[in-house]
């Protein structure tokens, strides 16, 4: 028997002992000690430093490469990889911008970046399709909902028609509604094949992407920002915030005080068995409910041919708690303890039982899909991993729903980015681009 386990037990210990020497290397031995032997980077200087590898990070950084070439570029991202969070959790979606008030920052940046990237995606070779959104109203107390989006959608220049149920039933046959707005130009992409291509622009115009890199404190000191980072120290002239989930944690490190809080949503989904794809062509979307700050489970078909049935909306109790069991009691009593979160809760309250109810029960979810496609079974439908949200709270309970950015003469915070996010990557970094021009000289 010690034959069989004295190779595992060896190589746990041995495994173990690397993890930890590693872990004490990297961060108790003496920086000097540390940035000889190649533990961490010494103080590096760059024009500009981007905290954030998601795609507007990425889009950021590729925006300020091609317009200014000739600046040095390092993005800092705290994972292992590009992209861990929300980006990686994105459905894909190519949004046309017709929910959204229009002049918002969200209709400007939504109609203006979704161009950007499917000119980007032809460029680069990456496959993206028009697939087309049905918006669906099931019984006339949606229609002046329906009615409302229709006229944001033709107020932003969005293609799109009302449409009566026979059309309906052409565009999406297995579709349950009495009237339906059809937006054609609707997409889907691959998002993480997008950020890929955007660090590869990045590094060639001579940029740096440092991964396994969180920021545990930003100084500004004189003419210089400084990064402080378990690799080291990175300064620059200017400093860029997009770190979605944590971007509030980061714009107090700059400033006195942030616009809202971030409250994590996890979002949950299902995706249909292949059996199933029959019953969703491209978008199906629900009327949304005027009363809650979210769009409603949906279908979407998506740019590998699967199709995903979600999101509920559900608060998680960690930033990055994709899991129902995830808790971080940091995170957690953070969010518990905010003004903003508890008076949201008050107003919210009966829609988000109703939410919790869908996440404790797949017959409830079932339920929830089948106002808009009926023929839709339990047995259809396999788990598929959730998403989280990185909601903005204000204090008195109200959503940041717009963009919102925070400045100061070196340092720009993304404090709030949502989706249409992904689809507005590159008009959003061109206006933070803009924002630093005047700067440049």
């Amino acid at each position: 028997m010690w034959a069989v386990v004295r190779p595992v037990a060896v190589d746990f210990l041995t495994s173990h002992w690397q993890i930890t020497r590693d872990f004490i290397l990297k961060n108790f031995l003496p920086i000097t000690y540390r940035v000889q032997r190649g533990l961490i980077h010494a103080m590096t200087h760059s024009d500009i430093l981007i905290l954030g590898g998601g795609i507007v990070g990425l889009g950021t950084g590729y925006s300020l490469s091609q317009h200014y070439p000739g600046k040095s570029i390092t993005v800092l991202e705290k994972e292992s990889i590009l992209g861990a969070h929300q980006t990686g959790h994105n459905s894909g979606v190519l949004h046309s911008g017709i929910y959204y008030k229009p002049g918002s920052l969200k209709a400007q940046n939504c109609r203006e970046g979704k161009a950007l990237m499917e000119r980007f995606c032809d460029q680069e070779g990456i496959p993206y399709q028009r697939i087309g959104k049905v918006i669906v109203a099931v019984d006339e107390s949606e229609l002046a909902t329906l009615q409302m989006i229709y006229e944001r959608g033709k107020a932003n220049g969005v293609d799109c028609q009302l449409i009566d149920q026979a059309r309906l039933r052409e565009l999406e046959p297995y579709a349950n509604g009495i009237a339906a707005i059809h937006v054609p130009e609707a997409g889907i992409t691959d998002y993480k094949q997008v950020i890929a291509r955007f660090a590869a622009k990045i590094e060639e115009r001579n940029g740096r992407i440092v991964l396994n890199a969180p920021v545990t404190d930003i100084q500004e000191r004189g003419d210089k920002v400084t990064a402080v980072t378990t690799q080291g120290e990175f300064t620059a002239d200017f400093l860029i915030n997009c770190t979605g989930l944590h971007s509030d944690r980061m714009t107090r490190m700059t400033a006195n005080s942030v616009p809202a809080q971030i409250v994590p949503f996890r979002g949950e989904y299902f995706e249909l068995k292949p059996e199933a794809h029959y019953l969703c062509n491209g978008l199906i979307y629900p009327v949304p409910n005027p009363e809650f700050p979210f769009l409603g489970v949906h279908l979407t078909r998506m740019i590998d041919g699967g199709v995903e049935c979600g999101p509920n909306a559900v608060l998680a109790f960690a930033r990055e708690g994709y899991n129902k069991l995830d808790i971080n009691v940091g995170d957690l009593w953070e969010t518990l303890r905010y003004p903003g979160f508890r008076r949201m809760a008050k107003t919210y309250w009966r829609a988000g039982l109703g939410e919790m109810w869908r996440s404790a029960s797949k017959a409830a979810f079932v339920k929830a899909l089948q106002r808009l496609v009926p023929d839709i079974r339990s047995e259809h439908m396999i788990p598929a991993p959730a998403g989280i949200r990185a909601q903005a709270i204000k204090p008195d309970g109200s959503m940041l729903d717009d963009f919102a950015f925070q400045e100061s003469p070196r340092i720009v915070n993304v404090v709030n980015a949502p989706s249409p996010a992904a689809t507005s990557a590159i008009s959003i970094g061109n206006s933070i681009v803009n924002r630093l021009a005047t700067h440049f000289g």
